[in-house]
Order: C-alpha cells, then structure tokens, then sequence
C-alpha cells in the first residue's frame, strides 16, 4: 500500500524544485523531469486514497490507530494544497513559456498516468492480491489442521 505521507512529501519536493527551475529561466524540457515526478507523486498520493477506500483482508486487521478525524484531515489537506500548487505551476508555465504549454503539459500528465497505471499500479495490485492470499491459504491451512488434529484425537479416543 502506498505512503500517502511519503508521496504527499515527495509532491511537495518536485514543486519546490520545479518552482525554483521554472524561476530560474529554465529551459522548458529541464522542467518536464521534475514536472514528471511531481506528477507522479501527486498520483500516488490519489491511488493511497483509493487504497485506504478498499483495504484487503490482511490490511484490514493490522490498520493502524490513526484517528479517523486525523485521517480525514490529512486526506483533506494533502489534496488542497496539491490543488493550490498546480495552479500556481499552471500560471507559472503559462506565463514563462507561453499560454498552451500548460494543455500541452496536462496531455503529457494523461500519457505518465496512462503508463504508470499499466506497470507499476498493476505490479502493486498483483503484489496485494498475493498477500491476499497468501493470507486466505494460511488461515485455510490453520483450520484444516485443527479440525484434523480434533478429528485424529476424536478416533485416538474411542
């Protein structure tokens, strides 16, 4: 399951980086890879949420103590304040690099999301779905061997 607090901190890192490029008259492709990766861990912040929405069984029994008032808050200012900066990175590609870079960089959002979500969210949700059942197996394995150790004491005693 994904950090919502390591991705959040990890959006927050490649916004101040992009910021200062964008401030620094940075070409715009020295931009892109930092504008990729704050992207990025602005989808994994929204694919923690989405998790968190649906835990597996094994999550379920070791969630944490956090509050649900604390959850609902962090959850609420992580996407505020992710919302905030990409407006302020809109109006500051808009205004450095002219007014359709910043279309031109949400189609290029689309495509990152498009590939992400085939390798490495589909590689996360096999990884879960193992432990899923790996989990069902031992519970399964756990049962079978009580009832069949009752049952041998059961034939043992008569």
């Amino acid at each position: 399951m994904i950090d919502p607090i390591s991705a959040f901190t990890a959006a927050s890192a490649a916004f101040t980086l992009t910021k200062k490029l964008i401030g620094a008259g940075r070409e715009l492709h020295d931009v892109t890879t930092t504008l990729s990766s704050w992207y990025e861990a602005c989808a994994d912040v929204t694919k923690a949420e989405s998790q968190r929405k649906k835990p597996k069984l094994h999550e379920k029994m070791s969630q944490g103590s956090d509050s649900i008032e604390r959850e609902a808050l962090q959850i609420i200012t992580h996407k505020k304040a992710l919302l905030e900066r990409e407006k302020e990175i809109k109006f500051l590609l808009n205004y450095r690099y002219g007014p359709n870079t910043y279309k031109e960089m949400t189609d290029l959002r689309k495509q990152i999301r498009e590939e992400r979500e085939r390798t490495v969210y589909r590689a996360m949700e096999a990884k879960r779905e193992m432990q899923q059942n790996a989990v069902i197996f031992g519970l399964a394995t756990l049962i079978m061997g009580t009832l069949g150790g009752g049952v041998y004491l059961i034939v043992i005693a008569l």
